[in-house]
């Protein structure tokens, strides 16, 4: 059985083996659920990278380069802002 305290500011450590049973990593969120009968259920919900998601979905045009999205990006910006000045 593992056991931690409380601090002043509601923080707690978890002990290493909790950590370790249930992989939890920096970074990870934690979901408390507290039920009517003063019990609590833990949840680990795992943060992802955005690179995880590299080719999730299919590409509609090849990918033209970082300038050139800067640029495209700016010319949009620049129209909407005409836009919203007239």
């Amino acid at each position: 059985m593992a056991i931690s305290r409380v601090t002043s500011k509601g923080q707690v450590t978890i002990p290493f083996e909790v950590r370790k049973a249930l992989d939890i990593e920096q970074g990870d969120d934690l979901i408390f659920e507290v039920r009517k009968d003063q019990t609590a259920r833990l949840r680990v919900v795992k943060r992802r990278k955005l690179s995880d998601f590299y080719g999730a979905l299919p590409a509609e045009r090849p990918f033209p380069g970082k300038e050139a999205l800067r640029e495209e990006a700016g010319r949009e910006l620049g129209t909407r802002q005409k836009r919203s000045n007239s």
